[in-house]
């Protein structure tokens, strides 16, 4: 077999599929409420609210699907400027997060495969949708990453490490 055959091969075969086990409806339940023990779990969605931002989580265990949400704005009267500014940052600074229009409302979301999802992706993308909200109509960043040396990027990161401090001990 030649050299780099075999070296790919042990690469694919000793990675593990998964750092973790896959992710389930009860284990994102479990990461939910330690955030916010106030949290309301139903067996489709699960509400929280994080730096008094209410979000929305909706599963599809058979999907394998899940969305993390929360509205910002009605989306009308936004500018043809303000969206440009919008998808702009959709492509360098919102990151895991988008910016999004459903239902006649500006929306930030994270949706992901959910069996892949890790614990500190969930934890990490609950906080870029938080932070894009919180941002909206100045920074547009959800605060993963910067590029720049402003004095914005720890503000915007400290949620993610404290969401990620509170998600430790699961």
């Amino acid at each position: 077999m030649p050299r780099l055959v075999a070296v790919l091969m042990l690469i694919v075969f000793a990675t593990p599929a998964y750092a973790e086990e896959p992710m389930t409806v009860d284990r994102m339940a479990e990461v939910v409420q330690a955030v916010d023990p106030e949290a309301q779990i139903t067996p489709n969605a699960m509400a929280l609210t994080i730096e008094d931002i209410p979000l929305i989580i909706v599963h599809d265990a058979r999907a394998d699907r899940m969305r993390a949400m929360t509205a910002i704005r009605s989306a009308d009267g936004i500018s043809p400027a303000e969206l440009m500014r919008m998808m702009q940052a959709n492509f360098d600074s919102a990151l895991d997060a988008r910016y999004a229009v459903a239902q006649g409302r500006l929306w930030s979301v994270f949706i992901h495969p959910l069996g892949p999802l890790s614990k500190d992706e969930l934890l990490e993308g609950l906080g870029q949708v938080v932070n894009l909200a919180l941002t909206y109509g100045s920074a547009y960043t959800s605060g993963a990453l910067t590029f720049g040396g402003g004095d914005s990027n720890g503000i915007h990161r400290k949620l993610i490490d404290d969401l990620l401090k509170k998600g430790e001990p699961i």
